[in-house]
């Protein structure tokens, strides 16, 4: 399937523009895409391939998904990993699968497994010699880690368009960071893809999650203030600040 009959031209832009401004992608560079399940980063594995094959410059992909070890079937019935190696297939997509470490129930949380799911991403993406890794994350993501860190780590930060690690070694990218949840969305269902079950016990009630319908609250209320609150992030008065 054609881009231009997947993204409009709005959207086009602002990705090129986010992949621009953070020079995201060179020539040679080895990209580990890291795929959960959900739509986001299903657009982006597609995203990712799409401009590989137009793009005046030439990258690897290897597109990795973590098994965390929940377990149970999706929607379809079938197996969530299969689900997902099915989807990326019709793009010509070759999935690896790597199984998470076991946890204990004490370390079954959000912030446990987020920070396995990275340290394992960091793991295999030098083992397989990738300078970049990249995630799907959009701008909504970007506000609600702003938000989270606010209320409950009492810090100014969010997550950043590019982020180099390792004195420079490797790089973590989110090239949908200037799009919206809706237009990846819409993105998606244009081209077929399916969200997977998040078989997490905790999904749907997490600290993000209340973050996420607080805000959705203030949009309904005045849409302006989700481009307010995004352009702050690049406006920071640090001299009004404690």
């Amino acid at each position: 399937m054609r881009s231009e009959t997947v993204l409009s031209r709005q959207v086009n832009r602002r990705i090129g523009q986010a992949m621009q401004t953070y020079s995201m992608l060179s020539h040679g560079d080895s990209v580990l895409v890291a795929v959960s399940g959900g739509v986001d980063s299903l657009v982006l594995a597609w995203l990712l391939q799409m401009w590989l094959q137009k793009a005046p410059i030439s990258y690897t992909l290897r597109v990795v998904h973590i098994d965390m070890g929940f377990r149970g079937q999706g929607k379809s019935g079938a197996n969530p990993v299969a689900e997902i190696r099915e989807q990326l297939n019709r793009f010509g997509i070759s999935l690896l699968v790597e199984q998470a470490r076991v946890m204990d129930e004490a370390e079954r949380n959000c912030f446990f497994c987020a920070r396995q799911r990275r340290h394992q991403l960091f793991n295999l993406a030098r083992e397989y010699g990738c300078n970049k890794i990249a995630f799907g994350h959009h701008k909504d993501d970007l506000i609600e880690t702003l938000f989270l860190n606010m209320l409950y780590s009492g810090n100014l930060s969010t997550m950043v368009p590019k982020q180099d690690l390792f004195d420079g070694r490797l790089s973590l990218i989110r090239p949908l960071a200037y799009i919206e949840k809706h237009e990846v969305q819409k993105i998606a269902i244009t081209l077929g893809l399916a969200p997977i079950d998040n078989l997490c016990p905790l999904a749907g009630n997490t600290r993000r999650d209340q973050v996420r319908k607080v805000l959705q609250a203030l949009y309904d209320q005045d849409p302006d203030v989700k481009a307010s609150i995004f352009a702050s992030m690049a406006n920071v008065r640090e001299g009004y600040l404690l």
